[in-house]
């Protein structure tokens, strides 16, 4: 939905969440998290709306309802070992399973296509603008071109036994597996 590069610290985390934010047009969203501490207050900021009520004054700011952070969080001995595994509602409800599987899958499947991400490489991406379009290329590659077995379902032709649907499809946003040649030459409308 939306990325951001640059240190981890606070401000990282703002132009992430901000930019969710910006596109699903502020809908309220349940986020699953690691137990990074400047989640729950940028969640709370930027999501925080006046409350009308009437009286005198400056509104309260608060977030709408529907809005959620769960954290999952990790804690280890001196020596890395896993003690236990802690999941916690930090803003609004629990959200029933938390745990970050198809984020981690993601992240594996993104450093074993693009190079600028995994270890001793000497394919860098030193530019933010490079690593937003390399990025950028191949969430589209995941999400439009390439066919995900969990989501196939039984084929209405007799020719096929099922048929292999991306996640844009299994969504609704595409009726079928996009090409590279379409998507380079499909126009888009620009919008100011």
């Amino acid at each position: 939905m939306a990325h951001a590069a640059g240190p981890r610290d606070a401000a990282l985390a703002e132009a992430a969440i901000r930019r969710a934010h910006a596109r699903t047009g502020g809908r309220p969203l349940a986020w699953c998290s690691d137990g990074w501490r400047p989640y729950p207050e940028v969640v709370a900021r930027v999501y925080r709306r006046a409350v009308r009520t009437g009286r005198c004054g400056r509104p309260p700011l608060r977030g709408p309802a529907g809005v959620a952070l769960t954290q999952t969080v990790k804690h280890r001995d001196a020596r890395g070992r896993l003690l236990r595994v802690e999941t916690r509602a930090t803003i609004g409800a629990a959200i029933p399973r938390p745990t970050p599987v198809r984020v981690e899958r993601l992240n594996g499947v993104l450093r074993d296509r693009l190079a600028c991400l995994t270890r001793k490489t000497h394919a860098c991406a030193k530019a933010a603008p490079t690593w937003d379009a390399a990025l950028g290329l191949a969430l589209f590659a995941h999400n439009w071109l390439r066919p995900h077995p969990a989501l196939q379902r039984p084929s209405a032709t007799p020719a096929r036994r099922y048929e292999r649907r991306t996640p844009a499809m299994a969504l609704g946003l595409a009726d079928h597996r996009w090409s590279w040649q379409e998507f380079l030459t499909h126009l888009v409308p620009i919008t100011h």
